[in-house]
């Protein structure tokens, strides 16, 4: 990863009402249950095991977009916005630093907390796609749901889900610091569907003040593999709580890619969920 003085990050929540953001902090040098547990095969398991997948049609950049979420697949009161501006959430920064002195073996466990705030800000929490990316942004209030579909042919998404998995033990909790202002970030594994080949979920929560005023900012992240192409989902916002849309974007998304990979037509509405 190219080294920076400071990281930016995407915003993924609506103005304050000082008309400032909060967005999960980005890091710089200075950094030295139950969940995806259940049913199917996850990270820490495929690691020792990866599946060898199907003969599956490439992931083009139009099978790609095929592939993608749409309004009807995830809850109701999401709104589809234009790609553009999905892909300049980050219009509205903030700047922050790692405090090493929270961990333990510190240069070690802060770089891996500086990779999961700058992968968030880069789109890339799986690494660089090396085939075919297309996203997707929705808005529900001061929410806001990013959705990738992207191709790792010549790279392997397994060793970034092995990574996810570690986080919440390496990254459970820690500080960053802007400005003289102090944030807690914390990081919990969170559940999944149990689809695709491997997943792992993650809940990363911010909490301080900026601009003098105290803001939680809580988002919802998974990723799914299946064979060489994988999904992303990042939710949330100062409202909180996203899990829920996150779980249905991650199961109905899942089975869009499945199709496509199949050589298939997703269905334009989804099935019945119960």
């Amino acid at each position: 990863m190219t080294r920076r003085p400071y990281r930016l990050l995407r915003v993924l929540s609506s103005a304050l009402a000082a008309g400032t953001l909060l967005t999960t902090a980005a890091c710089s040098d200075d950094g030295g249950t139950d969940g995806s547990r259940v049913s199917g095969v996850t990270a820490s398991q495929a690691a020792g095991q990866r599946q060898t997948p199907s003969p599956t049609a490439t992931l083009t950049t139009d099978r790609a977009r095929t592939a993608l979420v749409t309004e009807a697949d995830v809850e109701d009161g999401w709104t589809q916005v234009k790609d553009t501006e999905a892909e300049n959430w980050h219009d509205s920064l903030l700047i922050g630093r790692v405090d090493v002195s929270d961990f333990l073996t510190a240069k070690a466990q802060a770089a891996d907390c500086r990779r999961l705030l700058d992968s968030l800000f880069d789109d890339d929490l799986l690494g660089r796609p090396s085939g075919a990316s297309e996203l997707r942004g929705f808005e529900q209030g001061d929410s806001r749901l990013l959705y990738q579909v992207a191709s790792y042919e010549r790279t392997d998404p397994q060793d970034s889900l092995n990574w996810m998995a570690n986080l919440p033990e390496k990254c459970d909790q820690f500080t960053v610091t802007d400005g003289g202002e102090q944030r807690t970030v914390q990081v919990v594994e969170t559940s999944l569907p149990g689809v695709g080949d491997a997943r792992e979920g993650l809940r990363v929560t911010v909490k301080g003040t900026t601009g003098g005023t105290e803001a939680t900012l809580t988002l919802d992240v998974a990723a799914v593999r299946v064979g060489d192409d994988a999904i992303t989902v990042t939710a949330g916002g100062l409202d909180g709580d996203e899990n829920d849309s996150v779980e249905q974007a991650v199961r109905l998304g899942t089975q869009r890619l499945e199709d496509v990979q199949a050589g298939k037509t997703p269905a334009p509405f989804p099935g019945d969920l119960e």
